[in-house]
């Protein structure tokens, strides 16, 4: 069964008031996602291995190999946009619940330096990628960083909680090259951090 470019959890106008145009939805979501999607389905009707492998299958299957850079890229930027539209939240957006607000206060001392540590990975991010807060296998929660379309399920750096996309296409359009103003309006008014407390099980 083909890959589907699942709808929007809201409006595509929804985010305008905190910082996210309609038309940066639109493309974002309606042409760069959709094209992910298209790609991907594209690579598995040619690849006999690929075919009625789930998503994280063809992710872990394809991470690492050359000869299968394409095909991870594009199954890698799929799921990546389906966490990051789940991400965001026009109602609820920079609401810090309270379990999680104490597992960052235990983990990285302070709401205050979380958002330090997780604007730090995002703007380091050279070119593009991602910027992520994790729960790492030792039950700690982390910030972590990956270029293009590489994620934490590939690198098993944790469970994604929650992920910023910091390709230019994400914000160019509300905020030019000012990746870091992007970042902070993201983690203060956009992130959903009721979504991440869910993730944490």
């Amino acid at each position: 069964m083909a890959f589907e470019l699942p709808p929007l959890p809201y409006a595509k106008a929804a985010l305008v008031p905190h910082g996210m145009c309609e038309e940066t939805l639109e493309l974002h979501h309606g042409k760069h996602h959709q094209a992910y999607v298209t790609a991907l389905n594209g690579f598995v009707e040619k690849n006999a291995a690929l075919q009625g492998k789930s998503l994280e299958d063809i992710i872990h299957l394809s991470h690492g190999k050359a000869d299968m850079a394409p095909v991870f890229n594009n199954a890698g930027q799929h799921w990546n946009h389906i966490l990051f539209w789940q991400a965001m939240s026009p109602q609820d957006g920079g609401k810090m619940p309270a379990r999680l607000e104490r597992k960052i206060v235990e983990d990285f001392g302070g709401i205050a330096q979380f958002k330090e540590a997780f604007k730090a990975a995002a703007v380091g991010q050279f070119g593009s990628g991602w910027a992520w807060l994790v729960l790492a296998s030792d039950g700690k929660l982390k910030v972590a960083k990956t270029p293009n379309g590489s994620n934490p399920l590939a690198t098993g750096e944790g469970k994604a909680l929650l992920g910023c996309d910091v390709w230019e296409h994400s914000y160019y359009l509300d905020f030019r090259n000012r990746r870091p103003d992007y970042v902070q309006n993201w983690l203060d008014k956009l992130a959903n951090y009721g979504f991440a407390e869910a993730q944490m099980g």
